[in-house]
């Protein structure tokens, strides 16, 4: 009897088609699990700005740098504890946390409220259309020294900065977002005899309240800008009036200490904010850790 010897280029057809298992992935190992974690993150970004600021430092003692052009985080620091001590950092950034927030809350909401309005007439919507659109392509810094003039130079006048920057945005956000509701959605409960008011509040708002919420993000930091802005046109106190007058006498040390703040401001603010979208739409779960929203 014949014995047949296979070769490998003589293997049967299903053991040719076989498909080979996948390459085990390698697990990363104790130091790289403990990296990827929020604490080792964290250390990891404080590492880097020691380092920075380090650096910085021994550029300016070694004489690489001119701290009177750049500063020293030395100088920085010296400035920082004495507003502190004094408390004229925190009367200024109070005052402009404020300015932000009721020009982020007033704006956002009159938005959302009014692109959401939008919906209900397309007729109207199409001839608001073009002015929205031109007032949205004016810079809105643009509009600073006409809000001052109305408003005075007040505290009043900061908020409605704010609340110029933000309102556009919410609206032109809530009208997009209710344009993209579903439509099969909505004609379907019309087919059943819904009011508009009813698909309205069934469909429309549960549908654009993600894309609202989102927007917070994006608006908060416009009520930062809006109010900042207000101060340096016009202002007693604020971080704006505070980084104004420092640059007006060559006071780089204390022009870091006020952007340094307002980056803290910003970076808390737009937090709390992701901390609210996670609680009221839970079932999201937004990941922001990889992305960066402006």
């Amino acid at each position: 009897m014949a014995i047949q010897i296979l070769s490998h280029e003589q293997a049967p057809p299903e053991a040719a088609s076989r498909p080979t298992p996948p390459a085990r992935r390698r697990r990363p190992g104790a130091l790289a699990r403990a990296i990827n974690t929020t604490l080792g993150r964290g250390l990891i970004q404080l590492l880097a700005v020691a380092v920075f600021f380090a650096a910085w430092e021994v550029a300016v003692d070694a004489g690489w740098l001119t701290e009177f052009l750049v500063g020293a985080p030395s100088g920085i620091w010296r400035v920082f504890v004495k507003s502190v001590l004094d408390g004229s950092l925190a009367h200024d950034t109070w005052l402009t946390v404020v300015e932000a927030i009721l020009g982020f809350v007033i704006g956002t909401a009159i938005g959302s409220v009014a692109g959401l309005g939008l919906w209900y007439s397309v007729l109207v919507a199409r001839i608001v259309e073009p002015f929205i659109v031109a007032i949205n392509s004016v810079p809105k810094i643009a509009l600073a020294p006409i809000v001052i003039l109305w408003f005075g130079t007040g505290f009043v006048s900061k908020v409605a900065l704010a609340v110029s920057l933000t309102a556009l945005v919410a609206l032109i956000a809530a009208y997009q977002a209710a344009r993209d509701a579903d439509p099969d959605l909505q004609a379907l409960l019309a087919s059943m005899g819904a009011s508009k008011n009813r698909i309205f509040r069934s469909v429309i708002v549960p549908s654009t309240l993600p894309a609202i919420i989102g927007m917070f993000r994006i608006n908060i930091g416009f009520a930062l800008v809006g109010a900042v802005v207000g101060e340096f046109i016009s202002s007693q106190a604020g971080l704006g009036h505070l980084i104004y007058n420092a640059s007006s006498l060559y006071d780089l040390n204390a022009v870091w200490v006020g952007l340094f703040v307002l980056m803290f401001v910003g970076f808390l603010l737009y937090h709390v904010i992701d901390f609210a979208e996670r609680r009221i739409l839970p079932w999201r779960q937004v990941d922001t850790a990889g992305s960066v929203q402006v």
